[in-house]
């Protein structure tokens, strides 16, 4: 049982209810603290993400596009797998087409010609992918945040992506037009 004491007030208490009662006033000031600094916290990263949000994108995908650009040109210059499956397939079509008393010209036409232009057409559709990328990633801050640069590493990487398009290109058209490497005469 609890002992009976008198306040400062001069009124008779008890030990145990006195006790209670700064225990729990102690425990109500140490929660609002926590809901305090908790509030403060909250308010904080509020703040940050309102800021990183006011900033402007982060040029994340301005990054992942130049990337992409510089890719595909590098893969319009070495070839894809696509472009193999489509010179194979052109060379099988043109065999199938062809017969042993077909004359030399029409052989090497079909075998072989229309799998480098093949080869040729996917290389320039992968270059011109490589340079519309690249074109965009370079044109974006114009449409965006005004007065927040594009990274320098953005840029070279996209114009490295637009320079192997160019090439590409024009690789492919002058391989299509066997300007480059043509097939060999016959006559």
């Amino acid at each position: 049982m609890g002992t009976k004491t008198v306040d400062e007030t001069g009124l008779k208490t008890d030990d145990d209810k006195v006790d209670e009662a700064a225990e729990a006033k102690a425990a109500e000031s140490t929660e609002t603290a926590e809901h305090t600094a908790a509030d403060e916290d909250t308010t904080e990263r509020d703040t940050d993400a309102g800021a990183a949000t006011e900033g402007g994108p982060s040029g994340v995908g301005q990054g992942a596009g130049a990337v992409v650009s510089a890719g595909l040109g590098i893969v319009s210059l070495t070839g894809s797998w696509v472009g193999t499956v489509a010179s194979a397939r052109e060379s099988l079509i043109g065999q199938l087409e062809t017969s042993a008393s077909s004359d030399v010209a029409t052989m090497i036409e079909k075998g072989y010609g229309n799998a480098w232009h093949a080869t040729a057409l996917w290389g320039g559709l992968f270059a011109l992918v490589a340079l519309i990328v690249g074109v965009v990633v370079l044109a974006r801050p114009a449409f965006g945040a005004p007065g927040r640069p594009q990274a320098p590493w953005i840029k070279s990487v996209a114009w490295a992506g637009v320079a192997l398009g160019v090439i590409g290109l024009l690789l492919a058209v002058l391989k299509y037009t066997d300007v480059l490497l043509g097939l060999p005469s016959t006559g």
